[in-house]
């Protein structure tokens, strides 16, 4: 238990990193720490406790974390992109993706092979999630405003 917990405090330390070298400020900096944390438990818990396949745990992660970027971009007053990329940071494949280059350089295809088809898993996951939260999110959005104009209707008599 206590190496998940230290996985999810460095996966708020990593997003948090990342954040301060793309200029990020203020507030934002807890919200990014915050939406990489939670990625990351999410995943963990998909993977650990739930045993779910490598593409869905890191879909599910990605996908409460676009989620997460939506609504916190929203209170803070910014745009998405500046919360999702730093939060994303520890989903990012990097350790395969450099087993995968170290497969290539040593000609070992069929390491090659098994770990190119996980970086692809992970990226695809990734990009799916990504396209699902904020499709989510609009989603919700028109929604919410349908609901509003029609509250704004009712209130004038029209």
């Amino acid at each position: 238990m206590e190496k998940y917990v230290v996985q999810t405090v460095m996966g708020a330390a990593g997003s948090l990193g990342f954040a301060v070298v793309f200029g990020i400020r203020d507030r934002k900096l807890f919200s990014v720490a915050a939406g990489g944390a939670i990625g990351w438990a999410v995943y963990l818990i998909a993977i650990y406790a739930a045993g779910l396949e490598l593409f869905y745990a890191v879909f599910a992660a990605t996908l409460v974390t676009s989620l997460l970027a939506e609504f916190l971009a929203r209170i803070v007053r910014t745009p998405v992109l500046l919360l999702l990329v730093p939060m994303l940071i520890p989903l990012i494949p990097g350790g395969d993706l450099y087993y995968m280059m170290d497969y290539f350089v040593r000609r070992n295809i069929d390491e090659l092979g098994k770990a190119a088809g996980k970086v692809l898993t992970e990226a695809g996951a990734i990009a799916i999630g990504i396209i699902v939260g904020a499709y989510i999110a609009l989603s919700l959005s028109a929604f919410y405003g349908k609901m509003t104009q029609r509250r704004a209707d009712n209130f004038t008599g029209m």
